[in-house]
């Protein structure tokens, strides 16, 4: 009586080392902030809630939210999208699974760099979509000529992820600009999650929309904000993307059926982070930072790793050890949680995934008892 739809999506790799979580476990395999979400967001959402913000908002959510989204886009990158063109998800997940089911018919090819999230590839099979893999080399680049040379009459979608989950690259403006002509020579859309747009730490944030009309703009509160139980993301199309594809409103058919809206009194938090002093985001990266350098210093000398640029990822070359199962299932027998790179494609084989949004002194115990099974 199963559909073969949800039988042929793999579980996540992801929330299956979650569930292996002890009391005395070190937990680097998920990816949220062990911050508290700011206090002044809280009270707002307080607020909210006394204010009796209890009930249904409009379906792409409140206009003040949408428009301080608007605003920030503006502020920050140059990009100018109508408050009308954004819609508020139930978190960055919602936005990814509204891009790709709203434009993936079946057969229809989608092309993603590997490794990538895991999200993408289930999202594009759930859409019976084919995927095309990008290979990316040592130091997570990509060939822009191998995404030309892949291209066929049915591709449709680019998935960019920058900065990158699992390999915390962040990508130059060449390659976003690369990355965007290609989307216009081919005509083609590129759906660009920049959830951690603001944890970077020597580099810069590019967003494809910047340099084409083609693209969907993924983001969210979830990261840079301490706020993921909130789920609170949102997706933006460009207008002349809009004009062309009626997108947005086709969007909201899925949005009505499967969330309605995202969750009223939340969303007022979300205008509080943005309104709000944006000081608890950088003492939040600077922790982010410290914990980055203790990890790669510390790891760098037993596997081979790239320092990460972004995000709070570090995805070591395991393979002098053994593939990143074997490796994964050594550490996670040594209470040091972490998730194998063959979760996010073919590609990371060799490799496992850390996050080190953790506690600095729970990464410290991790690298010793690392070095002690390694060395």
């Amino acid at each position: 009586m199963i559909s073969d739809r949800c039988k042929n999506i793999k579980p996540s790799a992801i929330r299956e080392i979650f569930n292996l979580a002890t009391s005395d476990s070190i937990n680097l395999g998920i990816g949220e902030p062990d911050f508290t979400t700011p206090k002044h967001i809280i009270e707002e959402a307080k607020k909210a809630l006394d204010e009796g913000k209890t009930h249904y908002s409009p379906n792409n959510g409140i206009p003040e939210l949408r428009e301080e989204i608007s605003n920030k886009l503006m502020e920050d990158y140059n990009i100018n999208v109508d408050k009308d063109n954004i819609i508020i998800t139930c978190g960055a997940s919602e936005a990814l699974m509204l891009s790709i089911m709203s434009l993936v018919n079946k057969g229809d090819e989608v092309i993603i760099f590997n490794p990538s999230f895991v999200s993408y590839f289930s999202l594009v099979e759930f859409a019976e979509g084919k995927i095309v893999n990008i290979n990316l080399d040592e130091n997570f680049n990509v060939d822009l000529e191998d995404i030309k040379e892949k291209i066929s009459r049915k591709t449709k979608l680019i998935i960019f992820n920058s900065p990158a989950n699992p390999t915390g690259k962040v990508y130059d403006k060449e390659t976003v600009k690369g990355l965007a002509e290609i989307a216009e020579d081919y005509n083609l859309i590129i759906v660009s999650d920049e959830v951690y747009d603001k944890i970077i730490y020597d580099k810069k944030h590019y967003s494809p929309m910047k340099y084409t009309d083609r693209c969907i703009l993924i983001n969210g509160f979830s990261k840079t904000y301490a706020m993921t139980g909130w789920r609170i993301g949102y997706l933006a199309v460009s207008d002349e993307l809009n004009k062309e594809l009626d997108l947005i409103n086709n969007m909201i058919k899925i949005h009505q059926y499967s969330f309605a809206c995202a969750s009223t009194f939340a969303q007022y938090g979300a205008l509080a982070a943005l309104r709000g002093s944006q000081e608890c985001v950088k003492n939040m990266v600077n922790e982010f930072k410290r914990r980055r350098d203790l990890i790669y210093n510390g790891l760098k000398d037993i596997f081979r790793v790239n320092k990460p640029e972004g995000a709070f990822y570090i995805f070591p070359d395991v393979s002098e050890y053994g593939d990143g199962v074997k490796v994964a299932k050594i550490l996670i027998k040594n209470k040091v949680l972490c998730v194998p790179g063959i979760a996010f494609g073919e590609n990371g084989y060799n490799y496992v995934r850390f996050s080190y949004a953790t506690k600095y002194e729970d990464i410290e115990k991790a690298i010793e008892i690392i070095r002690k099974i390694f060395e």
